[in-house]
């Protein structure tokens, strides 16, 4: 056997190796689509974060990716059903402004497996996860309110839905338990993708003494960190570590893992153990936290903020989540 035929069997060894160990990845052949609501990819905050799930999960598996993005919410229905037509293996919806259309889809089209973030759709082929977004909420309420010089700190809100009150309630209810006295002003835009509409309030609010100001409000967040930038106040960002776009008035960001879940209901689909139904994610789950990559956060603040949650996590309260809740919330002093 010559030098020449020994080398040419070796470099086709390590090329049947190489193919070998691509087509290993146990998601090859199998597809995701992704529905955005209407802040879409670019909002840096909760439809990036899904995405970044999803990204994990190609890189890892293997599995085909691809987003609808909607302009309007008209377009949920059509891209719910343009997406079926191809028929994925799995259909995600980022948003619980997309529950009418996955409820209505699933009915329709019972073979076909969706899930949906942020809302409960009780169908047999869907897996909803929500979170306890009023936990992390809490957490930097807590350290807003030990921040402020003011005494005055805001909120700004997306859309006035139940969903994005358990943010404004749980940030209110931390702000409360260790600065009763400061007010917290609270708006909201109407919106999720105008990011002019979140600067013009946080302006507003910050004339009004606001030093700090906690936005869940999508795409709008980044005008209110614009603000910040302007009048040299804090913002806190949210959904995911927000601090790139002012490391210099970013105080921290309540982080909402909508990575993890679009991760997390990806693989059932690789493993194939997809089950319909729900689950919710909190502090407890590690599915809610804060992040401050910039460093703006002093360890007084860290230190009271994890000392909290280790009062959540062992159930020592239970953290209020809307009106009727926070009502009766009196705060919660650590012992």
């Amino acid at each position: 056997m010559t030098k020449k035929f020994i080398a040419l069997l070796c470099v086709l060894g390590l090329v049947f190796s190489l193919v070998a160990c691509a087509a290993d990845k146990p998601g090859e052949g199998k597809s995701v689509v992704m529905i955005a609501d209407t802040a879409g990819l670019g909002d840096e905050s909760f439809n990036d974060s899904a995405y970044e799930g999803l990204t994990k999960a190609k890189d890892e598996f293997g599995v085909e990716v691809k987003v609808l993005e909607s302009v309007t919410a008209d377009d949920y229905g059509p891209n719910i059903t343009a997406a079926t037509e191809e028929k994925p293996e799995l259909i995600i919806a980022v948003g619980y402004l997309l529950k009418t259309d996955i409820e209505t889809a699933a009915k329709k089209f019972t073979d076909q497996k969706y899930a949906i973030i942020d809302d409960v759709v009780d169908s047999p082929n869907v897996v909803s996860v929500t979170f306890r977004e009023q936990e992390g909420s809490f957490l930097v309420g807590v350290m807003a309110g030990l921040k402020t010089e003011t005494n005055v700190i805001g909120f700004v809100g997306g859309m006035e839905f139940p969903l994005i009150q358990k943010f404004e309630y749980g940030f209110k209810a931390g702000v409360k338990s260790v600065n009763p006295d400061a007010k917290v002003i609270v708006n909201y835009t109407g919106s999720f993708e105008k990011p002019e509409l979140g600067k013009e309030v946080a302006l507003t609010q910050n004339q009004a003494g606001a030093d700090v100001i906690f936005h869940a409000s999508g795409g709008c967040g980044i005008g209110v960190i614009q603000a910040a930038g302007e009048k040299n106040f804090w913002a806190i960002g949210v959904d995911k570590d927000q601090s790139s776009i002012d490391p210099e008035h970013v105080l921290c960001s309540m982080i909402k893992r909508v990575d993890t879940a679009t991760y997390m209901v990806t693989k059932t689909i690789v493993d194939d153990k997809f089950v319909a139904g729900s689950t919710e994610l909190g502090l407890k789950e590690e599915g809610i936290g804060y992040s401050d990559k910039a460093g703006n956060l002093t360890k007084d603040l860290t230190d009271m903020a994890d000392k909290y949650k280790a009062a959540i996590v062992a159930g020592d309260f239970e953290v209020p989540f809307d009106k009727a809740t926070f009502d009766v919330f009196e705060g919660f002093t650590l012992k």
